[in-house]
């Protein structure tokens, strides 16, 4: 089984509370969000392999560790995702980003892709899929079996805030996928949203209803 990791950091928590605020801005909503997701990478990168180089600093010679091994990938799943992008892309600049759209069927309500373009080598690639919330579990598994589809062996998925249940969704779709959160709230509400939650974090990142 995949792990879940809680990202209590004290930074991440204080930007959470505001993130959470309903009086916050969609300008410093983004901002908050991009911080934060910032602060999430170092977690998610933490294993992450090395290897050793040798490099000449202006005393004397030294051997010292650089990363290696697999390339990285981020994919946003749209549209609230994108909000999550530029903080991962601060610290981890030459990776890919692909990306994955998805809608709910009104009839049958499971998720339909309408969107997905990816790198080339994606099976060649770690992938940090990216949503700020995991709701249902709905979105996210779908998503994560559509890039298994087109050659993904190595995920990871990535979200501000997660209920129980769509944490459990996720797990017994993709047990192997490890997932990373900086809050895990109480439940959802008869409406699907999470509670205690923020809203809907694409309304607020974009300033929309």
């Amino acid at each position: 089984m995949g792990k879940v990791v809680v990202l209590d950091h004290p930074l991440i928590k204080h930007k959470l509370t505001f993130i959470r605020d309903k009086n916050t801005g969609s300008k410093e909503f983004r901002e908050l969000v991009k911080e934060v997701s910032m602060l999430m990478a170092y977690e998610v990168t933490r294993d992450l392999s090395l290897e050793e180089i040798e490099i000449e600093t202006p005393l004397t010679k030294m051997k010292a560790e650089v990363i290696s091994g697999k390339k990285l990938g981020l994919v946003p799943i749209l549209r609230a995702g994108l909000g999550m992008v530029d903080g991962m892309l601060n610290l981890l600049p030459a990776a890919r980003v692909g990306h994955v759209g998805l809608y709910r069927d009104p009839k049958t309500l499971k998720p339909v892709e309408y969107y997905c373009k990816l790198p080339n080598d994606i099976g060649d690639r770690e992938l940090i899929v990216l949503d700020p919330m995991l709701a249902t579990g709905g979105s996210a598994t779908a998503a994560i079996e559509f890039l298994k589809e087109r050659g993904s062996n190595s995920m990871k998925l990535v979200c501000l805030i997660a209920a129980p249940e769509g944490i459990e969704v996720v797990q017994k779709a993709h047990p192997e996928v490890d997932i990373y959160v900086a809050s895990i709230d109480e439940r959802l509400n008869e409406n699907a949203y999470i509670v205690p939650g923020l809203g809907d974090a694409g309304d607020r990142l974009f300033g929309t209803k």
